[in-house]
């Protein structure tokens, strides 16, 4: 695509579902990985001359708009109250992407509630805001990929917990592994970071990036300044904090060379754990780095989530509990976690009072099978079991409240199938054309185990040579082998 073609006029387009977006994408991603070249390569003039023409790239606009109309957040206006619905609105929206005289608007503060009981502040950006930081992310993601630390697993593409639990479990494995682990956790990493720092710091137009740091916000019809910090809710932000924190693993093993210091950072977003070999290390050595580290960005680390543990006394991180029991090393569901998914689970089948038991085992398997899908790959049989014992007497319960004058003989021949080896909460209807179906309860005890294969630190979205590399992987994820998931039920039991 030469610069005539990406910077040229938009064509006359009356029906968005007619665009052809392969053509769009594969446009984009070809500035893109050029992008993420220079960016290896150190070119810092052609990164911007690059992201320039991304930016200002009819293709790249429609993709922007295309993002922020099919995401979860779609329905969910800003300040303004406007939404993109139709063909015509999304057209006019990505002629609309302009740099020239963009000003962004306020951000609509929202709380949510976290599982600790604290408020979370999300800023949500009116649909053009977003649009703009989704194309402006188009530029930068690029850059944050070619120059990310190998062991940052959290807002990347074809990165998951699940690669960041394994390479917990590569660095501590062993029985000559380290012993002692950081467990760190910023305070208010979003909210915090330094506008100046960002400004200075990161690969993309400055004004644009200005504007939306100084946007504000309003709450309870309140408006207010923002001096620090990126907002949560915001597209692009999540790629601003992992930039901000890229450089703390090469700041750390330049510090600390010795090879038997054994020394590794493994992070996700603003969560990260840094192993040593001693607890002497990490005190004196490894922490002042991170403080100082994390100060020329005006952050800090939480007191209250901030540890420093023993590995056979173990700590959690993202949701799973990492300890070496009689030197084995086992990665089991937090209990933490374990308990607040039951309380929810059991009061949303209490809610359920009123519906029919077709709805509850509709909306309770979702629940079951997502819960499920995050744990597999870890030793959670054992947690299965508990999390089905408990659903099987909320159900129980369920039942008695909403048919409390029948007899167990005539629920259990309603709401239960025998099925060899126990029974199991089921229900049947019938479908449009009449024919009957049987809906059992998804059982997490059922639910194939697997090893997951962590992918290779040095990998990245934007890097021609691995694209093989993810489509091997991707394809390994859709199709487990039987071998796989019976070797993982027999480690985990």
């Amino acid at each position: 695509m030469t610069v005539a073609q990406a910077t040229g006029a938009p064509p006359d387009i009356v029906n968005w579902k007619a665009i052809d977006w392969r053509k769009v994408h594969n446009d984009v991603r070809r500035l893109q990985v050029r992008i993420a070249e220079a960016a290896r390569e150190k070119r810092s003039g052609k990164v911007r001359a690059l992201q320039w023409i991304l930016t200002h790239s009819w293709h790249a606009k429609l993709w922007a708009v295309r993002r922020v109309t099919t995401n979860k957040g779609a329905k969910t206006p800003g300040i303004d109250g406007v939404r993109w619905r139709s063909s015509k609105k999304k057209i006019e929206a990505a002629k609309a992407l302009v740099r020239k005289g963009y000003k962004p608007q306020p951000l609509r503060r929202v709380y949510i509630r976290k599982l600790n009981g604290k408020l979370r502040p999300l800023g949500i950006p009116t649909m053009h805001d977003r649009a703009m930081q989704a194309l402006y992310a188009l530029a930068l993601e690029p850059v944050a990929e070619a120059l990310a630390d190998p062991n940052s697993y959290g807002f990347r593409q074809r990165r998951s917990t699940a690669d960041a639990l394994g390479q917990v479990f590569i660095a501590l494995a062993k029985s000559y592994s380290a012993e002692w682990v950081l467990d760190a956790d910023i305070k208010g990493c979003f909210d915090q970071i330094s506008h100046s720092w960002l400004i200075e710091n990161i690969p993309m137009d400055t004004v644009v990036l200005r504007a939306w740091l100084k946007a504000g916000y309003i709450d309870r019809h309140m408006f207010h300044h923002t001096d620090t910090g990126t907002p949560q809710g915001g597209i692009i932000s999540p790629i601003l904090a992992n930039m901000a924190l890229d450089g703390l693993e090469d700041t750390i093993r330049q510090a600390v060379p010795k090879r038997g210091a054994k020394v590794n950072l493994i992070r996700y977003a603003d969560d990260f754990v840094i192993t040593g070999v001693s607890r002497k290390l990490i005190e004196e050595t490894i922490l002042p780095i991170v403080i100082d580290f994390l100060a020329q960005r005006g952050l800090v680390l939480s007191d209250e989530k901030t540890s420093i543990t023993h590995i056979d006394t173990g700590f959690d991180f993202l949701g799973c509990n990492v300890r070496k029991y009689r030197g084995k090393l086992l990665i089991r569901p937090a209990k933490n976690k374990v308990t607040a998914f039951i309380r929810r689970t059991v009061e949303f089948i209490r809610s359920m009072r009123g519906s029919s038991a077709v709805i509850l085992l509709r909306q309770l398997n979702a629940k079951l099978r997502g819960w499920s899908n995050y744990y597999r790959p870890f030793v959670s049989s054992e947690t299965f079991s508990w999390v089905d014992y408990n659903i099987f007497h909320a159900l129980r319960r369920w039942l008695r409240r909403r048919l409390g004058r029948k007899s167990w003989k005539w629920l259990t021949k309603r709401y239960y199938r025998f099925t060899g080896r126990r029974w199991l909460f089921s229900c049947s209807y019938r479908r449009a054309d009449g024919t009957k179906h049987v809906l059992d309860l998804f059982r997490l005890a059922e639910a194939n185990l697997y090893r997951h294969i962590k992918v290779q630190a040095s990998a990245h979205a934007f890097d021609p040579d691995y694209d093989a590399y993810f489509a091997r992987r991707k394809q390994g994820h859709r199709r487990r082998t039987r071998s796989e998931c019976q070797f993982l039920s027999l480690y985990a039991s």
